[in-house]
Parts: C-alpha cells; sequence; structure tokens
C-alpha cells in the first residue's frame, strides 16, 4: 500500500500548522503518513484526514461532534485515534490545542 501524493501535502500542512508543538514531524503509515513530536506518536493523515490520538479525557469531545475513527482496512480500525472536525482544522489555535492534547494521550497523561 502506497500513501497518496496528496496526502504527502496534506501531512506537510499540517506538520507546518503544528510547528508551534516543536518537533512535529510525519513519517509514512498505514498507506498514509504518522505524525510525530519527537518519538511520540500522537497523530495519522490518510486519505485527506487528520486523526489524533485520545484517552479517556477527550475521546468524547470527537463522540460529540460525530466523528469517527481511524479506519486503515475494513478488519483494522484503531480505536484511540479519531478523525479532526474540519472547524477544527481551519482554526489554527484549536488544531494545536487538540493536537497539544492527543500528544498528551500519547504519553499517557
Amino acid at each position: 500500500m502506497s500513501a497518496d501524493p496528496g496526502d504527502r501535502s496534506f501531512a506537510d500542512w499540517v506538520v507546518e500548522r503544528l510547528e508551534p508543538l516543536g518537533g512535529v514531524r510525519a513519517r509514512r503509515m498505514f498507506g498514509g503518513w504518522g505524525l510525530y513530536q519527537r518519538d511520540t506518536f500522537f497523530g495519522i493523515v490518510h486519505r485527506g484526514r487528520l486523526y489524533l490520538k485520545t484517552d479517556d479525557a477527550t475521546r468524547s469531545r470527537y463522540e460529540s461532534r460525530g466523528c469517527s475513527r481511524f479506519q486503515a482496512t475494513e478488519r483494522q480500525t484503531l480505536r484511540r485515534y479519531w478523525e479532526v472536525p474540519g472547524d477544527v482544522l481551519e482554526d489554527p489555535d484549536a488544531l494545536l490545542e487538540w493536537s497539544a492534547e492527543a500528544t498528551r494521550a500519547a504519553r499517557g497523561g
């Protein structure tokens, strides 16, 4: 499975928007791109969508907005990664906030 070149452009855009978090980069993963802050895997860019890691404290925010879980294939769903709503993508401050929460969730608190 190869990454969609359009995803690379979107992944680069997301990394640029998350620059204030420090150390954010994208690596190929799941036919898309995994997002890391230094060594912490906290997000996925796949098929033009951004998914962030959740925990018990943040998951309800995604659920209440009707977001969906990341599904790499029909049989593989990552239950802790949820799609980021479009309005959050369009709001630089909100995107940073949600991404910072995802990095904390990925670190276990």
